[in-house]
């Protein structure tokens, strides 16, 4: 009897965000207007990188898969937020859930990888610039935008195979504005430990992976800038890779406090915080933080524009 009423439920209410009657037309709005401006600045990054035979490298190549996994990320959690926040049946049934956190595991574990393997293009390119054709081949490329997308891939269904483990009794209200594993595990009546220790080795261990990748390449980077003694050449490779680190340090801050740091129950609130980080801020940001700084893209823009008008 009591296994059959743990599996009674089958639709949640997601409360954060949507729960403050007051702000809910302020929030639609302001949610909205960022919403909209980053598949703007992303999707059209993309069209640009696409269209543009001069930004056909591979720096321009991650650059624009970026862009992509940013528009997913953003596309995964907002759409269905600005829905709940207006509606007043804030339901989501468990399948729908499932299909949201398998859909954002993905595309944040491959941004994961992505800083990753652009911390690495850049590191070829001020250490060993003469070989940088050698070794960052189109193969070379195709192969670690294959194992990005995989690993995303690979880690969302290890973390959805543990989900389907749980049953849920204890209560259908999420504390959250999308179906993240955290506020599921708390409201499981199933053991969760388990659950919770693969998140924190398999999260845990691609974060450190690539982290690590990011620290070691710009360390290299920075030594080898700082030999040359080119105070040109200084100001250059601060110039491209400041923008890189920037929005590393931006992205992986949250990420390690949400799921590899240990919280408390009562953090709810925070969490929510520092989801808004990596699901709606940095793909709002990440367009002008890569290409306000960038000549090569604010001159294809302008070459865009003075064709088309």
């Amino acid at each position: 009897m009591e296994k059959e009423n743990a599996t009674l439920l089958i639709e949640f209410v997601l409360t954060g965000l949507t729960d403050r009657p007051k702000w809910k037309i302020s929030l639609f709005l302001v949610f909205l207007v960022v919403y909209l401006i980053t598949m703007l600045g992303n999707l059209g990054l993309v069209a640009l990188f696409c269209n543009d035979p001069h930004l056909h490298t591979p720096m321009y190549i991650f650059l624009g898969c970026l862009a992509f996994v940013d528009a997913w990320i953003s596309s995964t959690v907002t759409p269905n937020m600005l829905v709940r926040i207006l509606a007043t049946n804030k339901m989501i049934s468990l399948s729908e859930c499932m299909i949201q956190f398998c859909s954002f595991v993905i595309s944040v574990t491959t941004e994961c990888f992505l800083l990753a393997t652009m911390a690495y293009d850049r590191y070829v390119a001020i250490c060993k610039p003469l070989l940088y054709p050698v070794i960052m081949t189109n193969r070379l490329c195709i192969q670690l935008l294959v194992w990005s997308f995989a690993g995303g891939l690979i880690h969302a269904l290890i973390q959805n195979g543990f989900l389907f483990r749980l049953t849920f009794c204890k209560s259908n209200i999420i504390n959250h504005f999308y179906c993240d594993i955290i506020p599921l595990l708390k409201i499981s009546c199933t053991d969760t430990s388990i659950n919770y220790l693969m998140l924190f080795i398999f999260s845990g261990s691609i974060q450190v992976f690539t982290i690590l990748t990011v620290l070691v390449s710009y360390t290299s980077i920075l030594s080898t800038v700082l030999k040359k003694k080119s105070e040109k050449g200084i100001r250059k490779a601060f110039s491209t890779c400041g923008a890189h680190l920037f929005s590393v340090f931006l992205y992986f801050g949250p990420l390690l406090f949400m799921y590899v740091h240990p919280r408390s129950p009562q953090a709810d609130d925070q969490d929510m915080i520092e989801s808004l980080f990596y699901t709606v801020i940095i793909p709002f940001l990440n367009p002008f933080i890569y290409s306000l700084r960038n000549k090569k893209v604010i001159d294809s823009v302008c070459k865009m524009l003075k064709v088309k008008y």
